[in-house]
């Protein structure tokens, strides 16, 4: 074994916050072809293996302590399960992000052409984490606001409220979305408004034991978006408020802007459901039978889907119930599955769109 291989390795929660720091020992390395090199430490272990929801590749052991190997992933964004003899092991010298409803290593492979979130070159604009109160859950709530470069606390600004999947929190679209990143990019090309986006916790519960996705739309609308609009100078009508998700998300947002249309002018439906696949509240869609006041009400309204997602067949179903309905909606299909790698081509695309026929874009 060459232990003096350089192998990246991350420590913190935000694998993206400069240079990782480097551990001979273990660690993995991104290679051509969408392959990846890793190097685990299990001294008494007697398997050990990278699960990709099912597609498990064996490492091999190399001497008493080490195992190691080369996993296919394909390129983008990917979790995994380390295996350690059958168990999931959460390692800290792989990156980590939340999903699936728990920390989870991943990796996150680079695709040809799609640079538009890269770090450098461009003036980057602040994330802060709020915690407020909540009259729905009766308990704090958390939230992650970006600001734009040169962020001007006495200008009003436009407010994106972008929400997560299940299984995730407000954190996603930071550190696996790298929505700032790709912000940060659009605004140095004039591609975008300046914007505020913030980012809720969608996995709403009143106790532990109970977690109530559908408690969200209330705690947004009766609590979110008033807190916001009390701490941050922003534009309080529809036209400056937007609102967008993917996945669960996707149908929270959904709900709430078919639901409250005199609220938002622009929606983007990410993985996007109208309907939710396992059945649920419809009673927004009554909107969707109402077409003048529907085109009247959005500016935007934005549904994708990946080519290959699990979900697809929701998406077309979709389709086929606003046939013939001449809604004004902007449809999208992007190569990729139920994942990151899609949702950040989404927010690509959305971003231009929403709050652009307001002011010039400087």
């Amino acid at each position: 074994m060459n232990n003096q291989r350089a192998l990246d390795t991350a420590v913190s929660f935000d694998p993206y916050a400069g240079e990782p720091s480097r551990d001979g020992d273990q660690g993995y390395e991104i290679l051509e072809g969408g392959k990846v090199f890793f190097r685990i430490k299990a001294p008494n272990a007697h398997e050990v293996a990278i699960d990709q929801f099912g597609y498990v590749q064996q490492l091999q052991k190399v001497n008493d302590e080490m195992w190691e190997g080369t996993v296919e992933f394909g390129t983008g964004f990917k979790y995994f399960f380390l295996k350690i003899d059958g168990a999931d092991v959460l390692n800290p010298y792989l990156p980590i992000g939340y999903g699936c409803c728990r920390p989870m290593n991943f990796v996150d492979i680079p695709v040809e052409n799609e640079d538009w979130d890269a770090l450098e070159g461009v003036p980057h604009g602040s994330i802060a984490r709020h915690y407020y109160p909540s009259t729905v859950t009766g308990k704090m709530e958390s939230c992650l606001v970006y600001t734009p470069p040169c962020f001007d606390g006495t200008k009003k600004y436009p407010v994106l409220y972008l929400q997560h999947g299940y299984g995730e929190n407000e954190t996603g679209w930071v550190y696996q979305g790298h929505a700032a990143r790709i912000a940060d990019q659009l605004l140095s090309k004039g591609e975008m408004q300046e914007m505020i986006i913030v980012m809720g916790n969608g996995m709403t519960r009143v106790n532990f034991a109970e977690m109530n996705r559908m408690l969200f739309p209330d705690v947004l609308l009766k609590d979110l978006i008033p807190y916001i609009e009390s701490r941050y100078n922003v534009y309080t009508d529809k036209w400056h408020r937007a609102m967008a998700g993917l996945s669960m998300g996707s149908y929270q947002t959904s709900i709430v802007t078919l639901s409250n249309p005199d609220l938002f002018g622009y929606a983007g439906v990410f993985s996007g459901f109208l309907r939710f696949p396992r059945g649920g509240e419809e009673k927004h869609l009554a909107l969707l039978d109402e077409k003048e006041k529907f085109n009247d009400s959005f500016r935007v309204f934005y549904r994708a889907m990946g080519t290959e997602d699990q979900f697809y067949q929701s998406f077309a179903n979709d389709d086929e119930m606003l046939k013939d309905k001449e809604l004004n909606m902007i449809r999208r299909t992007f190569p990729g599955g139920h994942d990151w790698s899609v949702w950040r081509r989404c927010i690509h695309d959305f971003l231009p769109m929403i709050f652009k026929d307001l002011n010039p874009i400087k």
